[in-house]
């Protein structure tokens, strides 16, 4: 514990700007919000490039006060092997967003390496701020005012095995503040835009019928493994309509309508009547997905982003697992994680959380 409550922190994170990796970070500013009520915080993001669409969605969290993204590289997501930005550039800006938030506290949530090691320090003396981190090897506590013990130290203290549950991630270093999870779930709410998205696809659905969301995704490069594969999705999809009939909505980037229609194929080939699939690929943003989501009774996903943002809006969601991956399953009780489900196991998961009563955030 720290003896004044702070009323502004800077929030230091790398690693990855993947819409599930940076939303499972909600858990933890949820937990400091509640620690300090009234505290402002503020993300600072180190990048691999500009132009990410999780910065959108972050940008408008309601949790955070403010968001900074600083690129450590010169070119956009698409080139691979862009040139890195001198340190002295991003150690000019971190000490500029530090001097325009003026924290009282920094926090590294890194375990590895020493970049953002450095960043807190600076961002720290740019105002005076105190700094926490993790001491995740000998010499780096030399960096911070306070320390949490290592990444595997927590895994050992709490009970837990490797690999975890991801969201646990951020709170290594909340140790040190003596904030531990007690359980918190990520968390999500609905912009303007996403609320009138939400409404204008409602009127526009067939009524009287369940809405049922399904995130068939993993188009971006190195995810296509993660996909679900088309002809088992369609005769699980088939006998969930065969029990609850429903109104189905194909969410999806619009480099994903192909899959989409690839999987309406499958579905027509096995008798479905199709007028009752809407296909939303492409139509959304990531605000505007949201509001897909949240109109939905049920959401499926494969292990994407949609599938994080649909726990965060406490959405009864399914999600569909190729293999075992514990780091990606979220525990909360509106969530079913199941790996190549039968149509049978798949339609019982499905009734159930249909027939469940969500906790609202």
């Amino acid at each position: 514990m720290i003896s004044t409550p702070p009323k502004r922190i800077l929030m230091i994170k790398s690693h990855s700007m993947g819409v599930g990796d940076v939303l499972r970070s909600s858990a933890a500013w949820r937990a400091m919000t509640d620690q300090w009520p009234g505290v402002e915080l503020h993300l600072l993001f180190l990048s691999k490039h500009a132009g990410y669409a999780t910065e959108a969605l972050i940008q408008q969290h309601h949790l955070l006060s403010s968001t900074h993204f600083v690129t450590v590289r010169d070119q956009d997501p698409s080139v691979r092997y862009a040139k890195r930005m001198p340190i002295r550039h991003i150690m000019l800006q971190v000490q500029a967003i530090s001097r325009a938030v003026k924290p009282d506290l920094v926090i590294d949530f890194e375990p590895n390496g020493m970049k953002t090691s450095l960043v807190t320090w600076m961002a720290a003396k740019a105002c005076g701020a105190q700094t926490v981190g993790i001491a995740q090897f000998p010499g780096r506590s030399w960096f911070y005012d306070r320390t949490s013990p290592s990444l595997p130290s927590y895994v050992q203290s709490h009970g837990l095995t490797l690999p975890m549950d991801y969201t646990h991630r951020d709170f290594v270093v909340l140790q040190a503040l003596g904030i531990e999870r007690k359980q918190t779930a990520i968390e999500l709410h609905l912009t303007p835009e996403a609320e009138a998205f939400k409404q204008s696809l409602l009127a526009s659905l067939p009524k009287g019928l369940p809405v049922v969301g399904l995130n068939i995704g993993c188009a971006t490069e190195g995810a296509a493994s993660r996909r679900p594969n088309l002809q088992q999705l369609a005769h699980a999809i088939q006998a969930l309509g065969n029990q609850v009939p429903h109104c189905l909505v194909l969410s999806g980037a619009p480099f994903e309508a192909d899959i989409n229609q690839a999987f309406m194929q499958e579905c027509k080939g096995l008798g479905m009547d199709l007028q009752r699939v809407v296909d939303c690929s492409g139509s959304t943003s990531l605000s505007t997905l949201a509001g897909l989501i949240d109109a939905c009774d049920l959401f499926i996903s494969s292990d994407s982003g949609p599938y994080h943002m649909s726990v965060a809006l406490r959405k009864p969601t399914l999600c569909w697992f190729n293999s075992p991956d514990p780091a990606a399953n979220h525990q909360e009780t509106w969530v079913r994680c199941l790996v190549k489900p039968t149509p049978a196991a798949f339609v019982e998961h499905c009734q159930q959380l249909m027939a469940s009563n969500i906790p609202q955030a």
